[in-house]
């Protein structure tokens, strides 16, 4: 009797080692009385450190929290792990203002205040960049141990190419719903399930098509974004496609707290696209220069 309780002692343990916790969706109150979604989960991992950094996670225009869904099941073995669905998007309320980078900054600060958060490492894509440099430009970066942002620009020189024109603007012919599909499809090289398409399609139509123009049109010159993360000297990874190239190569030689990564063969989503390239960089970025 004594060795079956031992033998199960053994595997209960084991069990509960290997069982992931679960994620606690959540809701934060911003100071304009907004309720933002939230996903908090992990560590997983029983010997994960208490001093890990914490990873927010803020997604791109109209995007919803779960497409760093990649990452989240990854980091959330040593790290806790906080997914923002930003205001009009995912399940965050959909107001009519409060589209504009000041608001949204807030809107981060109000999230790592209301869950009195430490040690972060802001993980913004896309408009999440251009939010998460906000925030530093507006709040400072005491609360942060550092950042890491993906595939837009960040003020550096060359500017970005006009390219075509904005999802909100093309096809004339085409309805809101039209034009988001074909966003979303435009973000990937690798082939995705056509039903994650479709969810993650309708998961942008959640953002109301004013919204969406406010959220492309931020009032302010590209100065801006470029004076604020040169305000910083927490650790800065910088993950872009070769479009970005030129603005890696000068914030790596002009920025001493940046590292870059230039990905190839990736969509704009390139986190999806390749995550285990994505999360091994990522991770080797965490250890060398946030956790060390």
């Amino acid at each position: 009797m004594r060795f079956v309780v031992s033998l199960l002692s053994v595997v209960v343990a084991i069990l509960m080692q290997a069982a992931p916790a679960a994620a606690i969706d959540r809701f934060v109150s911003t100071s304009d009385g907004i309720r933002l979604h939230v996903v908090d989960i992990g560590p997983t991992d029983p010997a994960a450190k208490s001093s890990a950094s914490v990873l927010v996670f803020v997604p791109g225009w109209t995007m919803p929290e779960w497409i760093f869904q990649p990452q989240i099941d990854e980091f959330s073995r040593a790290h806790r792990v906080i997914a923002i669905d930003p205001r009009g998007q995912g399940q965050s309320d959909a107001p009519k203002q409060g589209y504009v980078h000041t608001r949204r900054a807030e809107d981060i600060s109000d999230v790592l205040r209301g869950l009195d958060l430490r040690n972060v490492v802001l993980v913004g894509w896309s408009l999440g960049v251009l939010d998460t440099l906000a925030y530093v430009r507006t709040h400072g970066d005491a609360t942060l141990s550092g950042m890491v942002l993906i595939d837009n620009s960040v003020g550096e020189d060359p500017p970005p190419s006009s390219g075509s024109a904005p999802p909100t603007e093309r096809g004339p012919k085409l309805t809101y719903a039209q034009r988001m599909a074909q966003f979303v499809r435009s973000m990937f090289r690798a082939k995705q399930p056509e039903t994650y398409l479709q969810q993650l399609t309708s998961a942008a139509l959640h953002t109301p098509e004013p919204a969406a123009r406010q959220l492309l049109a931020y009032p302010v010159p590209r100065t801006y974004w470029k004076a604020a993360i040169y305000a910083t000297e927490k650790p800065i990874f910088y993950v872009v496609r070769p479009k970005f190239a030129g603005q890696a190569g000068n914030l790596a030689a002009h920025h001493k707290a940046a590292e870059t990564m230039v990905v190839d063969g990736v969509g704009h989503a390139l986190f999806v696209d390749d995550p285990a390239r994505f999360n091994t960089a990522m991770a080797d970025f965490l250890a060398r220069r946030v956790e060390r």
